[in-house]
C-alpha cells in the first residue's frame, strides 16, 4: 500500500465519520426532514460519500463514534464548510437555523451561544467572506 493511499483512505474515514455524525444529529429529534434529507443527500456527494456507505450510515449511523474537532479552529473551519453548504442550499428560515445549531452543537459549540453563533455566522456567510474572516470575526463577536 503507498503512502497516497493510506492518506486517502484517512480522508475518506474521517469524511464518513462527519457525515455520520451529521446523521445523527438530523436523527436527534427521531425523523429526518424533507430538507435535512435533501442537505444530507447532497452532503454525501460533497464529501464523496458513496452509495453503499451512505446507505449503510443512513441505517446504522449509531455504530459510527462522533469525533468533534478538538481543536476550536477547526471546529470553526467546519462550522464554515457546513454552514456555506446550507446556505446555498434550498433550506431556509427556522428550518435552515434549527438544523445549524444541532449541527453547531454536535461540532461541540456550548449549546448556550449556538444561536449566537450560527446568526453570526449566516450573516458572515451571506457576506461572501473567506475562512480566515470568518474565522476570526467568529473569535472576536463578544469584544
Amino acid at each position: 500500500m503507498s503512502f497516497s493511499d493510506l492518506f486517502d483512505s484517512g480522508f475518506k474515514k474521517r469524511n464518513e465519520s462527519h457525515f455520520a455524525a451529521i446523521v445523527r444529529i438530523a436523527m436527534d429529534d427521531g425523523i429526518i426532514t424533507e430538507e435535512e434529507q435533501a442537505f444530507l443527500d447532497r452532503l454525501a456527494h460533497n464529501l464523496d460519500i458513496s452509495e453503499g456507505d451512505y446507505k449503510s450510515i443512513l441505517k446504522d449511523y449509531k455504530s459510527h463514534p462522533i469525533n468533534p474537532p478538538v481543536s476550536y479552529d477547526r471546529r470553526l473551519e467546519r462550522l464554515y464548510d457546513l454552514v456555506r453548504m446550507v446556505h446555498v442550499d434550498t433550506i431556509n428560515g427556522d428550518s435552515e437555523h434549527s438544523l445549524l445549531k444541532k449541527i453547531a452543537i454536535g461540532l461541540g459549540f456550548h449549546p448556550e451561544n449556538v444561536k449566537y453563533i450560527i446568526d453570526k455566522a449566516l450573516t458572515l456567510v451571506s457576506k461572501d467572506v473567506n475562512l480566515d474572516t470568518f474565522v476570526d470575526e467568529i473569535k472576536h463577536m463578544n469584544q
